[in-house]
C-alpha cells in the first residue's frame, strides 16, 4: 500500500465522520492557537522592554543605593539610603570624573494628583534640569524645570502626557494649578509622549523639582546630613568609556562615604539592565508557551482517544482488509496517517487562528501596560512541529493496536 493510497484512504475515513474529526482537531487548533498567541505576547513584551531601555541610550550608568544588613539579614537594594543629591553634584567634577558628561539625581514619591473633579494616583519624580538631557525627557509644550526652580524649591510640575489628558481632558494645562497630596503646584509644561512598553508607562508620571520633593513631599536625610535620592543617572562621554566612568564614580563615592570595605552603592549599565530584562522576558515567554503547550497535550490525548474508538468501530473492516492481503504495516500506516492528518490540519488551522488572535490583541492597553504581540517564524515552526509530533506520538498506540488484530477474530467481531 503506497503513501498516496494510504493518504487517500485516511482522508476517506475521516470524511465519513466529519463531526468527530472536527471535534478531534479542535483540541489541536486551540493548543496551537494558544502557543502562537501567548508566545507572541511574550516576545512582544521582550522587544518592548529592549526598545524602551535602548531609547535611553547606550552611554548611561545608573547609580543606586546598596543593601544594608541587619543581624546578618540583607535588607535589599536601596536600604542603605546613603546616596545623596550632593553625591550627584560631586560626580560632575571634570577633574575627578573626566569621563562623565552630566549626572541627573532623582527621587521618587507617590501622590494623588487632583485638578477640579479629576484625579489620578501617579508617580512623582523629583528631578533637576540635567534630567532632560541625561534621560532624554523633553517638553511638548511649556518649559522644563530650571535651576532657579530647584534653588528656590518652587512648587511647579511637569505632566506626563497621559496625566495631562486625564486631568485636563484636552484643555491646555500650562499655567493651571493642581494639587499633589493637597499641596498646590503650578503646571509649567507637558512632556512629550514616550509611550509604554513592557509593564510600565512613562507618560503616567509627573516631574517636580528635586528640592521641592525633598522639602515638601518626601523628607529624608542621610546619616551625613545630605539629601537622600533614589538614583543618579550618569551620562558618559561615550560607550567606550563606560568602564573608566564606573571606576571614577566608584572612587568618588567611596571617598565621600568613607568606605573601606563593602560599597554601599551599586553601579549598573544599560547592558546590565538589558541583560536582566531579557532574562525575565525570556522566562515569561517560556512560561506562557508551557501553559499553552498543556492544551496541545490535551489535544493529543483527544486524538488518541478518538483513534482508539475508531479502531474498535472498524475492527471488522480491519479484518476484511487483512483477509484480502493487507499487511500489518499497511494497517499501521493507515491509522498513523489518519492521526497525522488530524494534527496537521488542526495545526494549520490553529496557526491561522493564533496569528489572528495575536494581531487582535496587539495594541490593546491594560492599565498602564501596552499589550504588543510579535508572531515570529520560530513560534510558528515550533507549533507546527509540536502539533505533528503530538499526532504521531498519540497515534502510535491506536495504530499499533489496529495492526495487531487477528484477522479471524476481527471478522467475527460484531
Amino acid at each position: 500500500m503506497g503513501l498516496l493510497e494510504s493518504v487517500r484512504a485516511a482522508l476517506g475515513s475521516l470524511a465519513a465522520n466529519k463531526l468527530r474529526s472536527g471535534l478531534t482537531m479542535l483540541g489541536i487548533i486551540i493548543g496551537v492557537a494558544a502557543v502562537i498567541s501567548l508566545m507572541g505576547i511574550g516576545q512582544g513584551v521582550c522587544q518592548g522592554i529592549d526598545a524602551q531601555i535602548g531609547r535611553m541610550g547606550t552611554n548611561l550608568l545608573f547609580v543606586s543605593a546598596g543593601s544594608s544588613t541587619v543581624s546578618g539579614v540583607s535588607q535589599g537594594a536601596g536600604s542603605t539610603q546613603n546616596l545623596t543629591y550632593e553625591d550627584a553634584l560631586a560626580l560632575v567634577d571634570p577633574d575627578l570624573a573626566p569621563s562623565v558628561v552630566d549626572a541627573a539625581p532623582e527621587t521618587n514619591a507617590f501622590g494623588q494628583i487632583v485638578y477640579r473633579g479629576n484625579n489620578v494616583n501617579g508617580r512623582v519624580v523629583g528631578v533637576t534640569p540635567s534630567y532632560e538631557g541625561v534621560r532624554d525627557f523633553h517638553v511638548e509644550s511649556g518649559e522644563f524645570i530650571s535651576q532657579a526652580n530647584v534653588d528656590s524649591r518652587s512648587s511647579v510640575v511637569l505632566l506626563g502626557s497621559s496625566v495631562a489628558a486625564t486631568l485636563f481632558e484636552g484643555a491646555d494645562p500650562v499655567g493651571q494649578t493642581l494639587r499633589i497630596n493637597n499641596i498646590p503646584f503650578r503646571v509649567i509644561g507637558v512632556l512629550e509622549s514616550k509611550g509604554g512598553s513592557g509593564f510600565g508607562n512613562q507618560d503616567d508620571q509627573v516631574l517636580v523639582p528635586l528640592t521641592t520633593v525633598l522639602a515638601r513631599l518626601q523628607r529624608g536625610r542621610s546619616a551625613s546630613g545630605g539629601n537622600i535620592v533614589s538614583q543618579i543617572s550618569v551620562k558618559v562621554v561615550s560607550a567606550g568609556q563606560m568602564d573608566a566612568a564606573t571606576d571614577q564614580i566608584g572612587a568618588i563615592l567611596r571617598e565621600r562615604h568613607d568606605i573601606r570595605y563593602e560599597d554601599d552603592f551599586t553601579i549598573r549599565s544599560q547592558e546590565d539592565l538589558l541583560s536582566t530584562a531579557t532574562e525575565v522576558s525570556t522566562m515569561l515567554t517560556v512560561f506562557l508557551g508551557a501553559i499553552a503547550g498543556i492544551s496541545l497535550l490535551v489535544g493529543g490525548i483527544g486524538i488518541m482517544n478518538i483513534m482508539l474508538v475508531s479502531v474498535t468501530e472498524r475492527t471488522r473492516e480491519i479484518g476484511i482488509r487483512k483477509a484480502i492481503g493487507a499487511t500489518r504495516e499497511d494497517v499501521l500506516g493507515q491509522f498513523l496517517t489518519e492521526a497525522i492528518i488530524l494534527s496537521v490540519l488542526g495545526g494549520a488551522t490553529g496557526i491561522l487562528a493564533g496569528i489572528g488572535i495575536a494581531k487582535l490583541i496587539s495594541g490593546l492597553q491594560l492599565g498602564s501596560m501596552n499589550i504588543n504581540s510579535v508572531v515570529s517564524a520560530s513560534s510558528v515552526l515550533l507549533a507546527t512541529v509540536f502539533s505533528t509530533a503530538i499526532g504521531l506520538f498519540f497515534g502510535i498506540y491506536p495504530a499499533f493496536r489496529a495492526s495487531a488484530l487477528n484477522p479471524i477474530e476481527a471478522l467475527r467481531y460484531e
